[in-house]
């Protein structure tokens, strides 16, 4: 019952943002794959509506593309999305960090410990290896909310949204995570040590680190 409850609560628009979302990201649906209306509400049992208006904001967070004669589809792969998507969360989230470090309390460290010990096991589990890439936003959001700019951290969570497809990419394709996991272990004792230089410049290194290698993905898939 208490699986079932929270869906009572959404409309059918955001269920079909979910769905078409998680299709995307895990590359169910594949980039540049056309995203016929029809075809998708009979999939999913609902009416042409909810269909088109889960297209128009799938579209706002840069995971579909409307074009003219062609309508929609899953937004190609582009190594210059992936720097302009990085280039800006290493920017603003270095920022985010910087001002968060001194408001961090115990409990936002316990928190993060105890996510990054979830990140951890699911990396060990294929099963659930593919929610690592959820457990990782949880990690840097539990580090960069007590910095009270609720605004910005808006911002951080749009871009994480965008570049989540890169990063599943990245996490089926490549063995990335092991150094990600070495990053966030050192990142969270820098952020316990309130040292926030280097809180910030591994942070950045970590982010620009991540983008390389996803770019040499990418251009694999092109060739």
């Amino acid at each position: 019952m208490s699986k079932t409850t929270p869906i009572v609560h959404k409309t059918r628009t955001q269920i079909v943002v979910e769905v078409l979302r998680e299709k995307i990201l895990s590359g169910e649906i594949a980039a540049g794959q056309p995203l016929r209306q029809s075809a998708l509400a009979d999939e999913l049992n609902v009416s042409r509506i909810p269909v088109r208006e889960a297209l128009v904001q799938l579209e706002a967070e840069g995971l579909v593309k409307f074009e003219a004669h062609k309508g929609a589809t899953a937004t190609l792969l582009s190594v210059e999305h992936v720097t302009e998507l990085f280039d800006l969360r290493a920017l603003i989230e270095g920022d985010l960090l910087a001002k968060a470090i001194p408001n961090l309390t115990e409990e936002d460290l316990t928190q993060a410990e105890s996510l990054l010990q979830d990140m951890e096991a699911a990396f060990q589990d294929e099963e659930q290896v593919e929610n690592w890439s959820g457990l990782n936003s949880q990690f840097h959001t539990c580090l960069y909310s007590p910095a009270n700019r609720p605004h910005t951290l808006e911002v951080v969570q749009g871009l994480n949204t965008s570049c989540d497809r890169y990063i599943r990419l990245q996490l089926f394709l490549a063995s990335g995570v092991p150094k990600a996991q070495q990053d966030h272990r050192e990142l969270l004792e820098y952020c316990k040590n309130k040292e926030i230089e280097k809180a910030v410049a591994l942070l950045r290194a970590h982010i620009l680190h991540a983008a390389e290698a996803i770019r040499i993905l990418v251009s694999q898939q092109d060739d």
